[in-house]
Parts: C-alpha cells; sequence; structure tokens
C-alpha cells in the first residue's frame, strides 16, 4: 500500500537525516515549518477547488496528505491510527458520516 511505504521513508528521513532531502529539512525546520507548509497546501487545495480543476486539486490534496504524514510522523502517528480512528467513527460500528 502506497501509504505505508510513504510513512516508511518519511520516518526513515526523520530518524536519518540526509542533506538533499526535503522531508528531512521540514523536519530539521521543525514543527512550525511543518504546520506552515499544511496551512499553504490547505489554501491551494482551497483555490484549486474554487477554479473547478480537478487535476490541481488532485495534485493539491496530495500535497496537503503528504505534509499531513509530514506532522503525523513528527507527532508519533502514523497513517494508520488516522485509518483506525475513521474505521471507529464509520466503520464496523455501524456508524454513518
Amino acid at each position: 500500500m502506497i501509504l505505508d511505504d510513504l510513512y516508511s521513508i518519511i520516518l526513515s528521513r526523520k530518524n536519518n537525516p540526509s542533506e538533499d532531502s526535503y522531508v528531512s529539512s521540514l523536519f530539521a525546520k521543525g514543527k512550525d515549518e511543518i504546520l506552515k507548509k499544511i496551512g499553504e497546501e490547505a489554501i491551494e487545495v482551497i483555490i484549486a477547488s474554487k477554479a473547478m480543476d480537478r487535476k490541481q486539486l488532485t495534485s493539491e490534496l496530495a500535497d496537503l496528505w503528504f505534509h499531513c504524514m509530514v506532522l503525523m510522523t513528527e507527532d508519533g502517528l502514523s497513517h494508520s491510527d488516522i485509518l483506525k480512528e475513521l474505521e471507529s467513527r464509520f466503520g464496523k460500528k455501524g456508524g454513518s458520516p
């Protein structure tokens, strides 16, 4: 699953920083920089959606998701934690959105 692979790469960049890694540079700059990037990406998602540009929206949502995964890793979470939370809300317990 791509999320597993992506999480492994992000975690590796956090634990084994590389000078030429964008992800490592985000971790090195700290949480405020990661949060700033999430804010920027969220705004870009809004703009793409308002423009009704499906291709751009898909790209911006991927960027937002990626940066959220960096934040999750910074805070000791993984995508599995988020998926479990969603499942508890809407999954096997019969909840509905």
